[in-house]
């Protein structure tokens, strides 16, 4: 049982301590009850993190999304937030570089 505790444990407390604001949570769920999405199964991307540039592919594969729905907190002009992965990603929508990702649960 310890082990397994680890396992939880430890990749989210070095999360709450990466700077960025890269956000983790272990009860994350792939349904979202509000029909306007398909679900998406969550993939930890060890990349994604503040600085990051992402890969267009990933980018363009991901939905855009309300922020307000999600309570995130406003994209600055030239950013928005897309559910990528079962993760919300923050990035510049012509640069792809990420300014936050979040791990998508239904806790909004």
């Amino acid at each position: 049982m310890n082990c397994i505790r680890k396992i939880f444990i430890y990749p989210t407390l070095v999360a709450l301590l990466l700077p960025g604001g890269v956000a983790f949570s272990q009860d994350h769920h792939d349904d979202h009850h509000d029909g306007d999405h398909h679900n998406h199964a969550y993939v930890h991307h060890e990349e994604w993190r503040h600085g990051y540039r992402m890969h267009h592919e990933d980018w363009d594969r991901g939905e855009r999304i309300d922020y307000r729905h999600y309570h995130l907190q406003e994209p600055p002009r030239g950013y928005e937030w897309r559910e990528v992965d079962g993760n919300y990603v923050m990035a510049a929508v012509a640069t792809g570089v990420i300014a936050s990702v979040i791990v998508a649960s239904e806790a909004h």
